[in-house]
C-alpha cells in the first residue's frame, strides 16, 4: 500500500500553512485577552482589599467609641472615616499604584479615626506635615505627597498631589 504524497500539492501546503498561522494568531489573541482580564481582576482585588481594611478600621473605631460613650454622657463629634483623593492620578504610572498610594497614606494617618474633630482640627498642620514628610515606596517608585486640601469633619477629606521622588 502506498501513501499519497499530499505534501507536494500546493493546496495542502496552503491549508497546513494557514492552519499553523491561524493557531499562532489564535494563541496570541488568547494570551492578550487573558492578560487584560487578569489585570482588571487584580485592580478590582486591590480596591476590595483596601475597602475591607477601611471598613475594619472604621468598625474598630466605632466599637471603641461605643465603649467610651457608655462612660461619658456628653460626647463631641469624632472622626469616623478618611477619604483620600489624589489630584494628579493621571500622571502616575498605573491605577494600581494610585490605590496602593491611597492605602499607604490612610495607614499613615489612620490613628486619627475615633479621635475628636476638635483635637484633630487643632493639630491640622501636624497632620499635613506627617503626610508631606513621608516618602511612600511602591514597587520601584518612591513618591512624596503635597497636601492640597484638608477638610476636617467626621469624614476627613484629603486631597494630595503625588510627585515622583528621585532621592538625594
Amino acid at each position: 500500500m502506498h501513501i499519497p504524497p499530499y505534501y507536494k500539492k500546493t493546496t495542502w501546503q496552503r491549508f497546513l500553512a494557514g492552519a499553523f498561522a491561524g493557531s499562532i494568531i489564535g494563541y496570541l489573541i488568547f494570551v492578550y485577552m487573558y492578560g487584560s482580564m487578569y489585570g482588571q481582576m487584580l485592580e478590582e482585588n486591590r480596591e476590595l482589599k483596601s475597602e475591607v481594611t477601611e471598613l475594619k478600621n472604621e468598625n474598630d473605631a466605632l466599637l471603641d467609641d461605643k465603649k467610651d460613650l457608655n462612660e461619658k454622657t456628653k460626647e463631641s463629634a469624632k472622626v469616623g472615616s478618611i477619604t483620600i483623593t489624589i489630584t494628579n492620578d493621571d500622571d502616575l504610572p498605573d491605577r494600581l499604584i494610585t490605590h496602593e498610594l491611597e492605602e499607604l497614606i490612610k495607614d499613615e494617618i489612620n490613628h486619627i479615626v475615633g479621635k475628636e474633630v476638635s483635637v484633630i482640627s487643632e493639630s491640622d498642620e501636624l497632620l499635613e506635615a506627617t503626610i508631606e514628610n513621608k516618602e511612600f515606596t511602591i514597587d520601584d517608585f518612591t513618591f512624596t505627597c503635597t497636601v492640597r486640601k484638608l477638610i476636617i469633619t467626621p469624614t476627613v477629606k484629603l486631597s494630595v498631589k503625588a510627585e515622583s521622588y528621585s532621592g538625594p
